[in-house]
């Protein structure tokens, strides 16, 4: 496994970032991960509990398993950007297909980004580490 050497992200507010895998041990080792990084982090393991949780967590970055027994991940995105009109909001589906059928779904349910599992944990964090400064540039630019 490879390891990052810099200091954890700790540059103004952190962006939340919730985890939803109804894998307990997958949601919450990503979480840990990205805390240990420097990230707001949250696991939660099904769809229902992660549309409760965004009205007080507020996240800006979602990862969702697709395959998720009651709400599937596609739905949940799909419930997510309807709560996220008017707020930036960044979906990555998280799964272990990558056929163009899953591919084409994801497009569908409004994802930005796809990663296959297993995500390598340096590529995760890089991942949330990109997003989080276009994050803060679209913040300055509003300004």
């Amino acid at each position: 496994m490879r390891t990052d050497t810099r200091e954890p992200h700790n540059a103004g507010p952190p962006l939340r970032v919730l985890v939803v895998d109804d894998n307990r041990d997958c949601a919450d080792s990503t979480a840990l991960l990205l805390q240990t990084a420097g990230f707001e982090a949250r696991a939660c393991y099904d769809g229902a509990t992660a549309l409760q949780l965004v009205a007080t967590f507020r996240p800006g970055l979602c990862f969702l398993d697709l395959n998720m027994p009651g709400m599937d991940g596609d739905e949940l995105a799909v419930r997510l950007r309807t709560w996220a009109r008017r707020r930036r909001l960044v979906l990555v589906a998280v799964t272990a297909m990558d056929d163009s059928d899953h591919v084409e779904r994801i497009e569908a349910a409004g994802f930005d980004l796809h990663l296959v599992k297993p995500v390598d944990p340096f590529d995760l964090v890089q991942v949330v580490d990109t997003l989080f400064r276009a994050w803060q540039g679209a913040a300055a630019v509003g300004k």
